[in-house]
Protein backbone atom coordinates (compact mmCIF):
# COMPACT_ATOMS: atom_id res chain seq x y z
CA UNK A 1 0.00 0.00 0.00
CA UNK A 2 1.34 3.65 -0.63
CA UNK A 3 0.67 6.40 1.64
CA UNK A 4 -2.65 8.52 0.39
CA UNK A 5 -1.27 11.76 -0.66
CA UNK A 6 -4.89 13.66 -1.87
CA UNK A 7 -6.28 16.67 -0.06
CA UNK A 8 -8.85 13.95 2.21
CA UNK A 9 -5.95 12.36 3.67
CA UNK A 10 -6.62 12.29 7.60
CA UNK A 11 -10.22 12.08 7.29
CA UNK A 12 -11.81 8.39 8.30
CA UNK A 13 -15.03 7.47 6.08
CA UNK A 14 -17.12 4.88 7.73
CA UNK A 15 -19.05 2.98 4.36
CA UNK A 16 -21.62 1.13 4.91
CA UNK A 17 -23.32 0.81 1.03
CA UNK A 18 -23.38 -1.57 -1.65
CA UNK A 19 -24.18 -1.82 -5.38
CA UNK A 20 -23.01 1.48 -7.14
CA UNK A 21 -24.32 4.91 -5.77
CA UNK A 22 -22.73 4.35 -2.74
CA UNK A 23 -19.48 2.39 -3.59
CA UNK A 24 -19.07 5.40 -6.56
CA UNK A 25 -19.42 8.08 -3.66
CA UNK A 26 -17.19 6.27 -1.33
CA UNK A 27 -14.00 5.59 -4.08
CA UNK A 28 -14.51 9.23 -5.18
CA UNK A 29 -13.83 9.97 -1.31
CA UNK A 30 -10.67 7.56 -1.12
CA UNK A 31 -8.95 8.10 -4.47
CA UNK A 32 -8.95 11.77 -2.70
CA UNK A 33 -6.76 10.17 0.22
CA UNK A 34 -9.94 9.59 2.93
CA UNK A 35 -9.63 6.45 4.98
CA UNK A 36 -12.44 4.10 3.61
CA UNK A 37 -13.60 1.68 6.11
CA UNK A 38 -16.01 -0.61 3.44
CA UNK A 39 -18.39 -2.21 6.28
CA UNK A 40 -20.63 -5.48 4.54
CA UNK A 41 -22.23 -8.01 5.62
CA UNK A 42 -20.61 -11.57 5.87
CA UNK A 43 -21.78 -12.48 2.17
CA UNK A 44 -20.21 -9.27 0.94
CA UNK A 45 -21.71 -6.52 -1.59
CA UNK A 46 -23.66 -8.53 -4.13
CA UNK A 47 -21.30 -6.67 -7.17
CA UNK A 48 -18.49 -8.83 -5.73
CA UNK A 49 -20.27 -11.70 -8.11
CA UNK A 50 -20.54 -9.94 -10.98
CA UNK A 51 -17.84 -9.82 -13.86
CA UNK A 52 -14.61 -11.52 -14.44
CA UNK A 53 -11.83 -12.52 -11.36
CA UNK A 54 -9.19 -14.73 -11.28
CA UNK A 55 -10.18 -15.29 -7.39
CA UNK A 56 -14.39 -15.69 -6.29
CA UNK A 57 -15.79 -12.62 -4.92
CA UNK A 58 -13.39 -9.93 -6.45
CA UNK A 59 -15.40 -9.44 -9.39
CA UNK A 60 -14.65 -6.45 -12.11
CA UNK A 61 -17.57 -4.68 -11.21
CA UNK A 62 -17.06 -4.53 -7.61
CA UNK A 63 -12.79 -3.99 -8.90
CA UNK A 64 -13.99 -0.40 -10.72
CA UNK A 65 -16.04 0.64 -7.47
CA UNK A 66 -14.19 -0.11 -4.64
CA UNK A 67 -10.60 0.69 -4.33
CA UNK A 68 -8.49 2.27 -2.03
CA UNK A 69 -10.94 0.92 0.57
CA UNK A 70 -10.40 -1.33 3.24
CA UNK A 71 -13.39 -3.82 3.90
CA UNK A 72 -14.45 -4.89 7.33
CA UNK A 73 -17.07 -7.83 7.21
CA UNK A 74 -19.97 -8.18 10.23
CA UNK A 75 -23.32 -8.65 10.99
CA UNK A 76 -24.67 -5.47 11.88
CA UNK A 77 -27.57 -7.82 14.11
CA UNK A 78 -25.42 -9.33 16.46
CA UNK A 79 -25.20 -6.61 19.20
CA UNK A 80 -21.26 -6.64 19.26
CA UNK A 81 -21.02 -6.04 15.93
CA UNK A 82 -23.11 -3.36 16.67
CA UNK A 83 -21.45 -1.42 19.27
CA UNK A 84 -18.17 -2.09 17.35
CA UNK A 85 -19.51 0.22 14.57
CA UNK A 86 -20.60 2.74 16.90
CA UNK A 87 -16.83 2.77 18.30
CA UNK A 88 -15.98 3.28 14.58
CA UNK A 89 -18.24 6.55 14.00
CA UNK A 90 -16.96 7.99 17.14
CA UNK A 91 -13.51 7.71 15.31
CA UNK A 92 -15.04 8.78 11.85
CA UNK A 93 -15.48 11.99 10.10
CA UNK A 94 -18.13 10.91 7.89
CA UNK A 95 -20.72 8.16 7.65
CA UNK A 96 -22.78 7.51 4.52
CA UNK A 97 -25.12 4.79 3.91
CA UNK A 98 -27.65 4.16 0.51
CA UNK A 99 -30.39 2.08 2.80
CA UNK A 100 -33.84 2.90 2.67
CA UNK A 101 -33.86 5.90 5.65
CA UNK A 102 -36.59 3.29 7.51
CA UNK A 103 -33.97 0.57 7.21
CA UNK A 104 -31.57 3.05 8.64
CA UNK A 105 -33.61 3.90 11.76
CA UNK A 106 -34.39 0.30 12.37
CA UNK A 107 -30.97 -0.55 12.59
CA UNK A 108 -29.78 2.30 14.74
CA UNK A 109 -28.10 3.71 12.07
CA UNK A 110 -30.56 7.09 11.81
CA UNK A 111 -28.37 10.38 12.32
CA UNK A 112 -29.92 11.35 15.80
CA UNK A 113 -28.26 7.74 17.17
CA UNK A 114 -25.32 8.31 15.01
CA UNK A 115 -24.67 12.18 15.90
CA UNK A 116 -25.19 11.66 19.65
CA UNK A 117 -21.72 9.71 19.48
CA UNK A 118 -19.84 11.92 17.04
CA UNK A 119 -21.57 15.69 16.85
CA UNK A 120 -19.07 16.77 14.56
CA UNK A 121 -19.62 13.70 11.99
CA UNK A 122 -20.85 14.23 8.43
CA UNK A 123 -24.13 11.78 8.15
CA UNK A 124 -24.47 11.54 4.35
CA UNK A 125 -27.19 9.62 2.79
CA UNK A 126 -28.67 9.15 -0.94
CA UNK A 127 -31.61 6.93 -1.22
CA UNK A 128 -34.84 7.15 -4.32
CA UNK A 129 -36.95 9.80 -3.43
CA UNK A 130 -36.98 12.89 -1.05
CA UNK A 131 -36.63 12.82 2.65
CA UNK A 132 -40.11 13.25 3.68
CA UNK A 133 -41.70 12.69 0.72
CA UNK A 134 -44.54 10.01 0.13
CA UNK A 135 -42.11 7.62 -1.91
CA UNK A 136 -39.25 8.05 1.06
CA UNK A 137 -39.32 4.68 1.77
CA UNK A 138 -40.14 3.15 -2.02
CA UNK A 139 -37.35 0.93 -3.72
CA UNK A 140 -35.45 2.61 -6.62
CA UNK A 141 -32.38 1.77 -8.57
CA UNK A 142 -30.89 2.92 -11.37
CA UNK A 143 -33.50 1.27 -14.12
CA UNK A 144 -36.48 2.98 -12.39
CA UNK A 145 -35.22 6.41 -12.01
CA UNK A 146 -34.25 6.56 -15.65
CA UNK A 147 -37.91 5.56 -16.42
CA UNK A 148 -40.25 7.67 -14.10
CA UNK A 149 -37.84 10.84 -14.58
CA UNK A 150 -38.11 10.71 -18.24
CA UNK A 151 -34.54 9.91 -19.07
CA UNK A 152 -35.49 6.52 -20.46
CA UNK A 153 -37.76 8.35 -22.97
CA UNK A 154 -34.81 11.17 -24.25
CA UNK A 155 -33.22 7.67 -24.84
CA UNK A 156 -36.25 6.25 -27.16
CA UNK A 157 -35.32 4.16 -30.52
CA UNK A 158 -36.66 4.48 -33.81
CA UNK A 159 -39.72 2.31 -33.01
CA UNK A 160 -40.22 5.44 -30.24
CA UNK A 161 -40.08 3.07 -27.09
CA UNK A 162 -38.09 4.39 -23.82
CA UNK A 163 -34.89 2.69 -23.37
CA UNK A 164 -32.53 2.82 -20.65
CA UNK A 165 -29.46 4.26 -21.76
CA UNK A 166 -26.34 1.68 -21.12
CA UNK A 167 -24.96 2.71 -17.93
CA UNK A 168 -26.07 3.42 -14.48
CA UNK A 169 -26.33 6.83 -15.32
CA UNK A 170 -28.61 7.88 -12.33
CA UNK A 171 -26.52 5.81 -9.77
CA UNK A 172 -22.87 7.37 -10.72
CA UNK A 173 -24.76 10.90 -11.26
CA UNK A 174 -25.85 10.82 -7.45
CA UNK A 175 -22.57 9.12 -6.12
CA UNK A 176 -20.46 11.62 -7.58
CA UNK A 177 -22.88 14.35 -6.18
CA UNK A 178 -23.15 12.80 -2.72
CA UNK A 179 -19.71 13.10 -3.11
CA UNK A 180 -19.12 16.60 -3.89
CA UNK A 181 -21.61 17.38 -1.28
CA UNK A 182 -19.76 15.73 1.23
CA UNK A 183 -16.79 17.51 0.54
CA UNK A 184 -18.50 20.74 0.78
CA UNK A 185 -20.05 19.13 4.37
CA UNK A 186 -16.35 19.05 5.69
CA UNK A 187 -15.63 22.54 4.27
CA UNK A 188 -18.38 23.96 6.42
CA UNK A 189 -17.03 21.98 9.82
CA UNK A 190 -13.48 22.89 9.11
CA UNK A 191 -14.92 26.45 9.73
CA UNK A 192 -17.18 25.89 11.60
CA UNK A 193 -16.70 22.49 13.44
CA UNK A 194 -20.16 21.98 12.68
CA UNK A 195 -21.39 18.08 11.75
CA UNK A 196 -24.54 17.62 9.56
CA UNK A 197 -26.87 15.43 8.11
CA UNK A 198 -26.70 15.38 4.15
CA UNK A 199 -29.42 13.66 1.83
CA UNK A 200 -29.32 13.58 -1.74
CA UNK A 201 -32.64 11.75 -4.05
CA UNK A 202 -31.46 9.94 -7.23
CA UNK A 203 -34.82 11.15 -9.05
CA UNK A 204 -34.10 15.06 -7.80
CA UNK A 205 -30.22 14.62 -9.05
CA UNK A 206 -31.50 13.43 -12.43
CA UNK A 207 -34.07 15.37 -12.92
CA UNK A 208 -31.39 18.72 -12.16
CA UNK A 209 -28.70 17.13 -14.38
CA UNK A 210 -30.99 16.03 -17.55
CA UNK A 211 -33.57 19.31 -17.66
CA UNK A 212 -30.47 22.19 -17.90
CA UNK A 213 -31.07 21.96 -21.64
CA UNK A 214 -34.67 19.89 -21.88
CA UNK A 215 -36.44 22.02 -19.72
CA UNK A 216 -36.44 24.45 -22.78
CA UNK A 217 -40.30 26.35 -22.52
CA UNK A 218 -41.09 24.83 -19.12
CA UNK A 219 -38.13 27.29 -18.11
CA UNK A 220 -40.67 30.13 -19.02
CA UNK A 221 -43.48 28.46 -17.03
CA UNK A 222 -44.80 27.60 -20.87
CA UNK A 223 -44.49 23.67 -21.04
CA UNK A 224 -47.31 23.50 -23.73
CA UNK A 225 -44.64 25.26 -25.91
CA UNK A 226 -42.46 22.51 -26.24
CA UNK A 227 -40.15 20.56 -23.78
CA UNK A 228 -37.30 19.27 -25.38
CA UNK A 229 -33.83 21.25 -26.58
CA UNK A 230 -34.42 19.79 -30.58
CA UNK A 231 -30.65 19.36 -31.63
CA UNK A 232 -30.32 16.72 -28.90
CA UNK A 233 -33.50 14.97 -30.05
CA UNK A 234 -32.91 14.64 -33.84
CA UNK A 235 -32.31 11.10 -34.80
CA UNK A 236 -29.73 12.49 -36.96
CA UNK A 237 -27.21 13.37 -33.84
CA UNK A 238 -25.32 10.57 -33.64
CA UNK A 239 -22.16 9.61 -34.99
CA UNK A 240 -21.89 9.82 -38.65
CA UNK A 241 -20.88 6.58 -41.31
CA UNK A 242 -18.20 7.24 -43.29
CA UNK A 243 -16.78 4.66 -45.77
CA UNK A 244 -14.79 2.88 -43.50
CA UNK A 245 -16.44 3.21 -39.83
CA UNK A 246 -18.03 6.11 -38.06
CA UNK A 247 -17.05 10.16 -36.96
CA UNK A 248 -18.24 12.06 -34.42
CA UNK A 249 -17.79 15.81 -35.98
CA UNK A 250 -19.34 18.70 -34.23
CA UNK A 251 -19.50 22.10 -35.40
CA UNK A 252 -21.25 25.01 -33.39
CA UNK A 253 -20.27 28.71 -34.43
CA UNK A 254 -20.89 30.03 -37.70
CA UNK A 255 -17.21 29.53 -38.80
CA UNK A 256 -17.33 26.00 -37.70
CA UNK A 257 -20.28 25.35 -40.41
CA UNK A 258 -18.77 27.23 -43.36
CA UNK A 259 -15.47 25.28 -43.12
CA UNK A 260 -17.66 22.35 -42.50
CA UNK A 261 -19.82 23.06 -45.73
CA UNK A 262 -16.92 23.50 -47.71
CA UNK A 263 -14.80 20.51 -46.74
CA UNK A 264 -18.23 18.42 -47.87
CA UNK A 265 -18.79 20.20 -50.76
CA UNK A 266 -21.54 21.98 -50.57
CA UNK A 267 -19.98 25.43 -50.15
CA UNK A 268 -24.09 26.84 -51.11
CA UNK A 269 -25.03 25.97 -48.12
CA UNK A 270 -23.17 28.56 -46.16
CA UNK A 271 -26.00 31.01 -47.42
CA UNK A 272 -28.92 28.52 -47.22
CA UNK A 273 -31.06 30.91 -44.58
CA UNK A 274 -31.46 27.74 -42.74
CA UNK A 275 -28.42 27.10 -41.76
CA UNK A 276 -26.81 30.57 -41.49
CA UNK A 277 -27.32 31.42 -37.43
CA UNK A 278 -27.18 29.22 -34.68
CA UNK A 279 -30.88 30.11 -34.08
CA UNK A 280 -31.98 29.10 -37.88
CA UNK A 281 -29.67 25.76 -37.33
CA UNK A 282 -31.55 25.18 -34.33
CA UNK A 283 -35.26 25.79 -35.56
CA UNK A 284 -34.27 23.41 -38.81
CA UNK A 285 -31.70 21.03 -36.96
CA UNK A 286 -33.47 18.07 -38.77
CA UNK A 287 -32.00 19.09 -41.80
CA UNK A 288 -28.78 20.46 -40.82
CA UNK A 289 -27.58 17.51 -39.30
CA UNK A 290 -29.20 15.45 -42.50
CA UNK A 291 -26.35 16.63 -44.50
CA UNK A 292 -23.69 15.45 -41.91
CA UNK A 293 -25.56 12.26 -42.38
CA UNK A 294 -24.89 12.36 -46.76
CA UNK A 295 -21.16 13.93 -46.29
CA UNK A 296 -19.49 12.08 -44.53
CA UNK A 297 -20.07 8.96 -46.53
CA UNK A 298 -18.19 10.71 -49.03
CA UNK A 299 -14.44 9.79 -47.44
CA UNK A 300 -13.06 7.49 -44.64
CA UNK A 301 -12.68 8.22 -41.05
CA UNK A 302 -8.62 9.33 -41.74
CA UNK A 303 -9.30 11.43 -44.17
CA UNK A 304 -11.85 13.51 -42.67
CA UNK A 305 -10.06 13.53 -39.77
CA UNK A 306 -6.91 15.02 -41.95
CA UNK A 307 -9.35 17.75 -43.05
CA UNK A 308 -11.40 18.83 -40.34
CA UNK A 309 -8.94 18.51 -37.03
CA UNK A 310 -6.21 21.35 -39.12
CA UNK A 311 -9.67 23.49 -39.65
CA UNK A 312 -10.55 23.38 -35.77
CA UNK A 313 -13.53 21.64 -36.17
CA UNK A 314 -14.19 18.98 -32.97
CA UNK A 315 -13.87 15.69 -34.79
CA UNK A 316 -13.05 12.11 -33.95
CA UNK A 317 -12.95 8.31 -34.50
CA UNK A 318 -16.38 7.03 -33.20
CA UNK A 319 -14.46 4.34 -31.22
CA UNK A 320 -16.37 0.88 -30.08
CA UNK A 321 -15.54 -0.31 -26.06
CA UNK A 322 -12.57 -2.62 -27.69
CA UNK A 323 -10.95 0.80 -29.52
CA UNK A 324 -10.19 2.46 -25.95
CA UNK A 325 -7.17 0.29 -25.39
CA UNK A 326 -5.55 1.49 -28.62
CA UNK A 327 -6.72 4.55 -28.32
CA UNK A 328 -3.58 7.10 -29.17
CA UNK A 329 -4.38 9.56 -26.78
CA UNK A 330 -5.50 7.27 -23.89
CA UNK A 331 -2.18 5.70 -24.80
CA UNK A 332 -0.39 8.79 -24.26
CA UNK A 333 -2.13 10.00 -20.88
CA UNK A 334 -1.42 6.72 -19.28
CA UNK A 335 -5.24 6.46 -18.45
CA UNK A 336 -5.21 2.28 -17.75
CA UNK A 337 -2.77 1.75 -15.41
CA UNK A 338 -1.34 -1.53 -15.00
CA UNK A 339 -1.60 -2.71 -10.75
CA UNK A 340 -0.56 -5.46 -8.88
CA UNK A 341 -3.05 -6.92 -6.38
CA UNK A 342 -2.38 -9.33 -3.91
CA UNK A 343 -5.00 -11.87 -5.31
CA UNK A 344 -5.80 -10.97 -8.50
CA UNK A 345 -2.44 -9.99 -9.74
CA UNK A 346 -1.62 -7.77 -12.63
CA UNK A 347 -4.99 -5.44 -13.44
CA UNK A 348 -6.29 -2.77 -15.03
CA UNK A 349 -7.11 0.27 -13.12
CA UNK A 350 -8.74 3.50 -14.77
CA UNK A 351 -6.53 6.68 -13.75
CA UNK A 352 -8.38 9.03 -11.60
CA UNK A 353 -9.61 12.11 -14.19
CA UNK A 354 -8.57 14.86 -11.62
CA UNK A 355 -4.93 16.35 -11.38
CA UNK A 356 -4.26 18.67 -8.14
CA UNK A 357 -0.86 20.16 -7.89
CA UNK A 358 -0.43 20.09 -4.31
CA UNK A 359 -2.78 16.82 -2.89
CA UNK A 360 -2.83 14.41 -6.02
CA UNK A 361 -4.50 11.88 -5.61
CA UNK A 362 -4.11 8.52 -6.33
CA UNK A 363 -4.75 4.31 -6.38
CA UNK A 364 -3.13 3.50 -3.58
CA UNK A 365 -4.97 0.46 -2.12
CA UNK A 366 -6.50 -1.77 -4.60
CA UNK A 367 -10.03 -3.56 -3.99
CA UNK A 368 -10.02 -5.69 -0.83
CA UNK A 369 -11.00 -9.03 -0.38
CA UNK A 370 -14.36 -9.91 1.82
CA UNK A 371 -13.20 -9.16 4.99
CA UNK A 372 -9.42 -8.48 4.47
CA UNK A 373 -9.19 -5.94 7.36
CA UNK A 374 -11.94 -6.76 10.08
CA UNK A 375 -8.98 -7.70 12.59
CA UNK A 376 -7.43 -4.54 11.86
CA UNK A 377 -9.93 -2.07 11.99
CA UNK A 378 -11.68 -4.05 15.21
CA UNK A 379 -8.82 -3.31 16.92
CA UNK A 380 -8.91 0.32 15.67
CA UNK A 381 -12.68 0.67 17.31
CA UNK A 382 -10.57 -0.81 20.42
CA UNK A 383 -12.29 -4.28 20.68
CA UNK A 384 -10.35 -6.98 22.58
CA UNK A 385 -8.94 -10.40 20.97
CA UNK A 386 -12.25 -11.52 22.83
CA UNK A 387 -14.60 -9.91 21.32
CA UNK A 388 -13.57 -9.60 18.15
CA UNK A 389 -13.56 -13.44 18.43
CA UNK A 390 -17.09 -12.76 19.28
CA UNK A 391 -17.74 -10.58 16.38
CA UNK A 392 -16.66 -12.60 13.56
CA UNK A 393 -18.05 -15.89 14.72
CA UNK A 394 -20.05 -17.64 12.09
Amino acid sequence: MQKPTGPLSGIRVIDVTTVVLGPFCSQTLGDMGADVIKVETPQGDSTRYIGPSRTPGMGSYFANLNRNKRSLAIDLKKPAAKEALLRLVETADVFVHNMRIGAAHRLGLDYATLSARNPKLIYACASGFRKGSSLQEYPAYDDLIQGVSATAALNAGPDGAPRYFPTVIVDKLTGATLASIIGMALFHRERTGQGQEIHVPMMETILSFMLVEHLWAGTLGEPEKGLGYPRMLTPHRRPYQTKDGYISVIAHSDAQWAKLFDAMGVPALKDDPRFSSVQARTANIDAVYATLTEGMKQRTTDEWLAELQPADIPCGKANGLEDLFSDPYLAETGFFETHQHPDEGAVVVPAIPARMSATPPGVHRMWPSLGQHSREILREAGCSDEEIETILAV
